[in-house]
């Protein structure tokens, strides 16, 4: 690892360089974040998940700029300019930015005004003024006269051509754009005149001003995707003259006739190059910024999503509901196989209420179904209502309300069709609400994260960062979970650390062949698993009743050898020591420590056989709607009502209260106190208590309050 990276990464993060070393060393071997943080602690000095992301981020961004670096130094030799100061310059140089700015004159450009000035003999006449001694500039101009410039106008005009590119290329003059644009700039948006009447929903940005260190990524967010559509023309500038006085001040040195010329290309340089380009680069870094806000945001929720508490192995009924087209029905085993499929209607305009009620109440009995899921879409009140109060139901059933979002894309995609091929999407969703019910992180794994609908904004955001960090997300919830071999579906074993596509594939062929696995070591049979890939998954797969109890903990097989010896030492087997919390209450830590296995290592250990094979999830909870309000025209302000999280944004939370259309708690409104990220108050799915403050029929909004409301 280049000494200066380290250096880089050790500040920025504030830990040790070995820290940094032995961490991009574990990165270039191939290991995944969840194994690093999980299972070298002794090498990275215990850093988390995010620690180690960071650290591999900033070491990619930083090999990015080397090769960049190198890019430059080459094609700047190539031209026979690089001197030993400017190599100096660029090789010392850590900066994107300031390289692309060394970079900037001795890049090929197309024919500019100042290259076909130079090409006509002005570049003596344009450092001559430059000097700002002369002032008599006309007569300076003259002695460049020839049969390419014929006037003195011409050839004054030429010279500020190529000192307003010399101004442009100079690294201090771009400094202080770039300041200017960082502390006062404004981002500025108008609506395109003809296009005022379409542009309704971007009403609120019509003449809208706002300084661009203060805009929150929502609101850029929203009017970048106004100007995209085409509704909004928008730019990102500080106060013009402020900047020209800044720029005179450092390049205008004189009071003579050529200073005046300067002026003139300073001017010029500025409004014809500078600005585009600064403003160019403002834009795009503005943008990245919003979008790592708003990615930030959607990655937050679908970790919260992903980890919601599981009701786990049990036969549940779930419903589709739907008025006109029935409600479809289907009856899952413990591992969420389908056992029976129908469609009942219940609701107008068959409403046959009394065939539905007793089919429901037969195939409780004939499945033996524990629970009930019900989709939380259309028509998903009336149907709770209908299960609730016209189905004779033990009263251990629990009703459960279920959220819907992208069980349609996931019923008409190539996994659902590759699971349930003879079934059509109405069953193959019904089976996804139930099975979300069961276990959310196996089932939600399955679909395309941007179709979940908890994110902010993120069809305007970079698509490729945007999957990158759900990708993340998601492989550190499955892997913090932890994934049942036996069971897993290969979607799901696609995301355990070390597997991916093929491997996934592998062990589900494998599975087929030969039977469950009784151990993790019958893995290394698994064709293309070798040593490395058992390594990074074998953690994060649990076996329950195998042969080997640790094959059902987060223990690693690595560390195996270590619980033996405890037990030994405690002389009882191993499944004695497991059960037995006084004997593990009494080990001594301190006599396993060896070169490669520390305390944190051992304190895991100890935590993994305090819980063999527990979820590491919280307990689902029932949810029921107030009766008293259906529709938004229910809604009275100050009323108090039951409602759950169903999205986090920077600005505040989405709740849904039961009337078909989610409030607002703005972020001012969700708690007695200065909130900085809702995040911090409230979570995903979370059973709260709002008051109404505004409704808005006709906009169809609602806005909500959490201050001084208990939540539930």
């Amino acid at each position: 690892m280049i000494v200066k990276h380290k250096e880089i990464i050790t500040k920025e993060l504030n830990i040790t360089g070995q820290q940094v070393e032995n961490t991009v060393e574990l990165i270039d071997e191939g290991a995944t974040i969840p194994f690093i943080s999980r299972y070298r602690k002794e090498m990275t000095g215990s850093l988390d998940e995010v620690q180690i992301t960071t650290i591999k981020d900033i070491y990619e961004k930083l090999l990015i700029l080397e090769k960049r670096r190198e890019s430059i130094i080459t094609t700047i030799d190539k031209q026979g300019k690089l001197t030993k100061q400017l190599r100096k310059k660029l090789e010392k140089s850590y900066d994107l930015t300031e390289l692309e700015d060394l970079y900037l004159p001795y890049k090929q450009k197309r024919k500019t005004r100042s290259t076909k000035a130079k090409e006509k003999g002005l570049e003596p006449l344009a450092n001559i003024i430059l000097v700002q001694k002369e002032n008599d500039v006309v007569s300076l101009a003259s002695k460049f006269l020839n049969e390419n410039v014929k006037k003195e106008d011409e050839a004054l005009q030429g010279a500020r051509d190529i000192i307003a590119e010399k101004i442009n290329e100079n690294k201090t003059a771009r400094g202080i754009v770039r300041r200017e644009f960082e502390y006062k700039a404004f981002v500025k948006a108008k609506v395109v005149k003809a296009k005022k009447e379409e542009a309704v929903k971007y009403k609120d940005y019509f003449d809208y001003e706002e300084a661009l260190r203060k805009i929150p990524s929502h609101r850029l967010l929203a009017i970048r995707r106004g100007e995209k559509e085409g509704f909004l023309s928008v730019s990102i500038s500080p106060d013009i003259e402020q900047v020209l006085q800044k720029l005179n001040k450092f390049f205008v040195k004189q009071n003579t006739e050529a200073s005046y010329e300067v002026g003139i290309a300073v001017n010029d340089a500025y409004k014809r190059m500078l600005k585009p380009s600064i403003e160019n680069e403002f834009a795009k870094n503005s943008k990245e910024k919003a979008d790592k806000d708003a990615i930030n945001v959607f990655a937050d929720n679908l970790r919260q999503l992903l980890l919601e508490a599981p009701l786990g192995e049990k036969r549940i009924l779930a419903i589709d509901p739907g008025f006109r087209t029935g409600c479809k029905i289907v009856c899952i085993d413990e591992n969420g196989n389908l056992l029976y499929n129908e469609t009942i209607y219940p609701h107008p305009p068959q409403k046959d209420t009394f065939q539905a009620s007793r089919k429901i109440t037969s195939l409780v009995k004939i499945y033996k179904i524990e629970a009930i899921a019900i989709g939380n879409g259309t028509a998903s009140r009336e149907t709770e209502d209908f299960i609730r109060n016209k189905v004779r139901l033990d009263n251990d059933i629990k009703v459960f309300v279920v959220s819907e979002d992208g069980a349609s894309v996931y019923s008409a995609s190539n996994v659902a069709r590759e699971e349930f091929p003879e079934y059509d999407v109405t069953v193959r969703g019904a089976i996804s609400i139930g099975r979300r019910l069961a276990d959310p992180l196996a089932e939600l794994v399955k679909i395309d994260a941007k179709s979940i609908g908890v994110g902010q904004y993120q069809h305007d955001v970079d698509k490729k960062m945007l999957q990158k960090s759900l990708d993340n997300v998601v492989e550190s919830c499955v892997n913090s979970v932890g994934v049942n071999l036996n069971t897993a579906s290969k979607h799901l074993l696609t995301y355990v650390s070390g597997l991916a596509d093929k491997l996934a594939q592998n062990i589900i062929d494998h599975r087929k062949e030969k039977g469950a696995f009784k151990s993790l070591i019958q893995l290394k049979n698994v064709k293309r698993i070798g040593n490395k890939a058992y390594e990074q998954c074998a953690g994060f797969l649990r076996i329950r009743n195998g042969e080997n109890p640790l094959d059902n903990t987060g223990v690693h097989p690595e560390s195996y050898n270590i619980v033996k010896k405890m037990a030994n030492d405690a002389g009882v087997d191993i499944n004695k020591f497991i059960k037995n919390s006084e004997l593990k209450k009494n080990t001594n830590l301190q006599k396993y420590i060896n070169n490669k296995v520390g305390m944190p290592t051992l304190k895991d250990i100890m935590q993994e056989l305090e819980k063999p094979g527990r979820d590491p999830r919280k307990q689902i909870k029932v949810f029921e709607f107030s009766n008293s309000v259906r529709k938004i025209e229910d809604l009275v302000e100050e009323m108090i009502l039951p409602g759950i999280i169903t999205n986090i944004t920077n600005f505040g939370a989405f709740v849904d209260v039961g009337v078909k259309q989610d409030g607002l708690v703005h972020i001012s409104n969700l708690k007695n106190a200065f909130v900085s990220n809702p995040h911090n108050v409230v979570k995903l799915h979370q059973h709260v208590k709002v008051k109404v403050i505004s409704i808005d029929i006709q906009r169809k909004r609602i806005g909500l309050s959490m201050k001084l409301v208990v939540s539930g």
